[in-house]
């Protein structure tokens, strides 16, 4: 693995929280352009994106309403844009990879397999706002987030040619084997940036074996061939994030993973958990990676070269 700056990523809005859950996710394109700049002006050198439906906060693939935000986040800081075609539960692998498309951003999330998620605990904890929230969480008891062998390919070869590289998300343990099929068959190139994912209900637990044993099997893969990342999903998003850290990691923190600042305590901004984490790497001795630096670090075509 290769040594260097920790790279903050910072995922905004994502799609399963609703905004019942926090007052403070971002829902409309002005708040989710306003959250970003904040969180890039903390330290995050990535933004990683989703869209909300400005009307009820809901997950949307409309390529219009990215474009509500995107172009704002491009003209106002040198954070690499980072879209999600992982898109959220109901939309077709068409949809999820729209303003993918036309964009062809510098990186692309890309999950390595396919994933039970279950948030449906969470429909019985709030007296919703929209009518759409209660029953959108009951049905991901029965949710299987797709992407199978052959959405991954047709991911890789509708956005590859276009110089986009991929933030690769791995939920559990095959799906670092998943990457190391594709890069097998020559799909997919190093310096690859595996995102480790932790504490999901459905993937891998959020303690210091899973930790531990993502870097083992990920070194073991693929050398000094890779950039590791990692985040912890609600309460485990900080400590998770520092044993990454202290391990060599690159760290992902916002209100996708958890929005929650401390125990019982809702953030009041993606900014406000990048500053923590920022002052945790600080304490830890570790240098923060520039946007810049983390193009050079991750290969990418450069923030020119997308289109916006």
């Amino acid at each position: 693995m290769k040594k260097g700056k920790v790279i903050i990523s910072c995922a905004l809005t994502g799609s399963m929280h609703t905004p019942t859950m926090s007052p403070f996710l971002p829902v409309a394109p002005e708040k989710i352009a306003e959250e970003g700049i904040a969180a890039h002006r903390a330290g995050a050198a990535i933004l990683h994106l989703h869209a909300r439906d400005p009307e009820n906060g809901r997950p949307t693939p409309s390529a219009e309403v990215f474009m509500q935000f995107l172009p704002q986040l491009h003209a106002e800081t040198d954070a690499v844009i980072n879209i999600s075609t992982g898109g959220g539960p109901g939309m077709t692998l068409e949809e999820r990879l729209r303003a993918a498309v036309q964009v062809s951003p510098e990186l692309c999330s890309l999950n390595m397999g396919c994933m039970n998620i279950n948030l449906s605990e969470l429909a019985s904890r709030h007296d919703f706002k929209y009518d759409w929230e209660k029953p959108f969480l009951e049905a991901t008891e029965d949710l299987v987030a797709k992407n199978t062998f052959r959405d991954i390919r047709h991911i890789i070869e509708t956005l590859g040619p276009g110089g986009t590289r991929f933030e690769m998300e791995c939920y559990e343990i095959g799906h670092l084997h998943n990457i190391a099929f594709f890069a097998d068959k020559g799909l997919l190139k190093p310096p690859f940036l595996i995102q480790s994912v932790l504490g999901v209900t459905g993937g891998m637990s959020a303690d210091a074996d899973s930790v531990y044993f993502m870097r083992q099997t990920a070194d073991r893969l693929f050398g000094g061939d890779y950039i590791w990342s990692l985040f912890g999903a609600g309460r485990h998003q900080m400590g998770v994030c520092t044993m990454g850290a202290l391990m060599g990691s690159s760290v992902r923190v916002g209100l996708e993973d958890s929005l929650f600042i401390s125990r019982g305590q809702l953030a009041n901004s993606n900014a406000d958990q990048v500053l923590k984490i920022r002052r945790i790497l600080d304490e830890l001795g570790l240098e923060v990676a520039t946007a810049e630096e983390a193009r050079q670090m991750l290969g990418l075509k450069g923030r020119a070269n997308i289109n916006l």
